[in-house]
């Protein structure tokens, strides 16, 4: 048995190898042609070169959204290859049973899921985090709009609500604005900074050209006092993950950075079911390689004739672009209808899982 077994797993990572690469050739091309057009268009620092690493750096991304798609190709296309030449017969007749074929490709499957956390959580975000700071050398800036991200913190009985204009680099921001509130919803000070540098050891902000404006009560009468400062350390437990979350896409921020901006939104009293939906998405996420190759396993079982394998990896090929779709469409759905969230980022899985799981027990099993 350790023999076929090798002989699977070499087979359906070479076969993952390939369509990989052929996705990601795919999506460099596509990506360098879009980001070329940027290329000696007033940046004099923005040449062919950086724009060549900024869609290398776009890599690592690409690969954690088509690793499942990926797994289920390669999978599908080696299971309807051995069923052609029968050497899947030939594996049957020598012990390999249904259940044990099944445990195979679950623990090839495994691999596959670890190989998905290990990119969606730390190399995906280094390269996006990298990619920040190679267009801050070259001017660019990174902001959600015309009004950039808004946050909301409580700092004992006031609250605060922060508007970040752009993103320099992660933890560097420019074109910052800090209001606080009182207990009674009354402004009690602004403060307008130019830029600004988190400083999350000691849970602050370094803020650089600042403008105060302080307001209180004498009496009857309403006091402005207005303060100019070159620097002013800001206490605060916004972190630049929180930042970059409210930003950017949330997709981008690692499990353990998404869960605490979660964790900061329900706090502060502010809605954070879309960053559920995600959390729990990049949750469930790398599971669907497990489901992918259950998926696969039934194709093993098929009789080919001649040239009929193409059919079958075209249709593996659409089954998984459903499943993304469905993906997509559930996260919109239940943002919309108020589902749980761990319900509206598992609901395509484990549709898939039990359209897999049948397929496996009607035709292996049954037949």
């Amino acid at each position: 048995m350790k023999v076929l077994r090798n002989l699977i797993y070499r087979e359906v990572i070479l076969a993952v190898l390939y369509v990989t690469l052929a996705f990601l050739a795919l999506f460099f091309f596509f990506d360098l042609v879009d980001e070329m057009r940027w290329v000696g268009s007033g940046n004099a620092g923005y040449t062919a070169g950086r724009a060549l690493l900024f869609v290398a750096l776009s890599i690592p991304g690409h690969l954690y959204e088509l690793m499942p798609i990926a797994v289920l190709i390669g999978a599908i296309f080696v299971m309807a290859r051995f069923a052609q030449s029968s050497e899947f017969t030939i594996m049957r007749t020598s012990g390999m049973g249904p259940w044990l074929a099944l445990r195979t490709l679950l623990a090839l499957g495994l691999g596959f899921v670890l190989l998905t956390v290990a990119v969606g959580d730390y190399a995906a975000p280094a390269a996006d985090k990298f990619s920040q700071k190679l267009r801050a050398m070259t001017g660019s800036q990174i902001s959600s709009g015309a009004t950039g991200a808004w946050l909301k913190e409580k700092q004992g009985e006031h609250s605060v609500a922060i508007n970040v204009g752009s993103i320099k680099t992660p933890g560097d921001f420019l074109n910052v604005r800090i209001f606080e509130f009182g207990a009674d919803g009354r402004i009690l000070s602004q403060i307008n900074a130019q830029a600004a540098q988190v400083d999350e050891d000691n849970d602050q902000w370094l803020l650089q050209g600042v403008q105060a404006t302080q307001l209180s009560q004498d009496g009857t009468k309403t006091r402005l006092t207005r303060v100019n400062e070159a620097t002013l350390n800001w206490p605060t437990k916004v972190t630049a993950a929180m930042v970059s979350g409210a930003l950017l896409n949330p997709d981008r921020m690692t499990t353990i950075a998404l869960f605490q901006f979660i964790r900061h939104l329900q706090d502060n009293g502010q809605a954070a079911q879309k960053y559920e939906i995600e959390f729990w998405r990049k949750v469930f996420y790398p599971l669907s390689c497990l489901v992918m190759v259950v998926l696969a396993l039934p194709f093993a079982y098929l009789h080919f004739r001649s040239g009929g394998i193409t059919a079958y990896v075209f249709g593996g090929v659409m089954a998984g672009i459903s499943f993304f779709l469905l993906n997509n469409v559930f996260g919109y759905i239940g943002t919309l209808q108020s589902w749980w969230p761990w319900l509206a980022a598992a609901a395509p899985g484990m549709l898939y899982t039990a359209l897999s799981l049948s397929a496996f027990g009607w035709l292996v099993l049954r037949r």
